[in-house]
């Protein structure tokens, strides 16, 4: 191999393996959980957050905080009996355990001074998705009443507790007169209400662009579709086509006009990774690359013949249920208003960005590659797609039967 053919071929593994160290794990969405939170002030002073939290998580994370060896055999017994009513009443009967936990960690100020919390009533359990949710509603007293500067934090279930990596908060809100939303997280977990459009916006652009960096399957997907391309038209092509469908799809269950369980979309996802990686391999194997298919005198519109277009049909399908598990991961719930819109937008722009950095890096180091030595090129994409395919498999696998 030429020595200007090693360098190149050094540099793409570099800066594949630098993306891959800035994901997550394999399993990221498994091991992150959202937190919603609704909070609404009436204008006499007091403030009602509506909180719904992941119930075993919640069960641990309180026993574990308050040395509550009974709550954590009660909550866990109930959890694997599937009985909300049971469910319910343990938490109920370890009550100020629980709600210490989550006041210490959950808050709102107004004017600069601390809110006192009072539960509004007893734990309900409902369900997102399939998994446990704990719901609790709390008023708060705010001294500060009429300074129009509250502020939320949320610094539930840290990664420090080891249960979780990721959690965010998603706050949708009402106070003020002002309606909006933010994404809390560990690295900004408070946000104020009087904060301007463009800080809520940034909020998401960073939510979005994250979720990508931290989603290593989704980063797969892209390795796969830019190990598969070898002319810039297929790149393009391929890119599109998955930002397309995964922006009606990621809008539409953001908006919650689509729903789709997590237990469906996660395996869907993992099987994409193996099966775009796959296709790649096929064609090397058929002599049918990308190199071949462009030269084809039967290639059509955009330089691609019906196997170039089943390509692209495939990735289509397979960006809508990526795009159902970018929606998953935000975990929006809040009524239709423009700033919902605007934000869900803003989410999917920071995706954006981060996907068409990823194949600016790696994709123009590719085609050089190729363009010196077809041959490494050929040999560095098949064991690129070779590793993606079996990972995407062991994911299917794993998400299929729960393990």
């Amino acid at each position: 191999m030429p020595h200007h053919a090693r360098r190149l071929l050094s540099a793409f593994a570099a800066a594949a393996f630098l993306l891959l160290g800035l994901a997550g794990p394999a399993a990221a969405h498994g091991f992150s959980s959202v937190v919603h939170a609704h909070v609404t002030a009436d204008g006499d002073g007091r403030v009602r957050s509506e909180l719904k939290l992941e119930y075993d998580l919640l069960v641990v994370s309180a026993a574990d905080a308050g040395s509550d060896d009974p709550l954590f055999r009660a909550g866990t017994d109930a959890f694997e009996a599937e009985d909300a009513a049971a469910q319910a009443r343990a938490l109920d009967a370890h009550r100020a355990t629980v709600l210490d936990y989550v006041t210490r960690r959950f808050s709102v100020t107004a004017g600069g001074a601390g809110c006192a919390p009072a539960p509004a009533g007893g734990f309900r359990v409902g369900t997102e998705e399939g998994v446990p949710y704990a719901l609790l509603t709390l008023d708060w007293t705010c001294g500060g009443h009429g300074t129009g500067d509250h502020e939320i934090r949320s610094g539930l279930f840290p990664d420090r507790e080891g249960y979780v990596k990721g959690t965010k908060t998603i706050v949708t809100y009402a106070v003020d007169g002002r309606t909006g939303s933010a994404a809390l997280d560990s690295g900004h977990p408070a946000f104020s209400i009087s904060q301007s459009w463009p800080q809520r916006f940034w909020e998401f652009f960073r939510l979005g662009a994250e979720h990508l960096l931290t989603g290593t399957d989704h980063i797969l997907f892209l390795l796969a579709l830019i190990a598969g391309s070898r002319r810039p038209r297929e790149v393009v092509l391929a890119a599109t086509a998955f930002t397309l469908a995964h922006s009606v799809t990621f809008l539409l269950a953001a908006l919650g006009l689509v729903d789709v369980p997590a237990g469906l979309v996660e395996p869907v996802i993992a099987l994409s990774i193996a099966v775009v990686a796959g296709w790649h391999l096929w064609r090397l194997r058929a002599g049918t690359g990308p190199d071949a298919e462009l030269r084809q005198p039967g290639a059509g519109r955009f330089g691609l013949d019906r196997a170039g277009w089943t390509r692209l049909g495939v990735v289509f399908c397979f960006g809508l249920v990526h795009g159902l598990g970018f929606a998953g991961a935000l975990g929006i719930e809040a009524a239709w208003s423009w700033t919902l819109l605007w934000s869900l937008l803003v989410f999917n722009i920071g995706i954006e960005a981060v996907q068409l950095g990823f194949i600016a890096l790696l994709f123009p180091l590719l085609l050089l590659l190729g363009r010196r030595s077809p041959r490494a090129a050929r040999w560095v994409t098949g064991a690129l797609s070779a590793g993606v395919a079996v990972m995407g498999l062991a994911w299917f696998a794993q998400r299929v039967t729960g393990a």
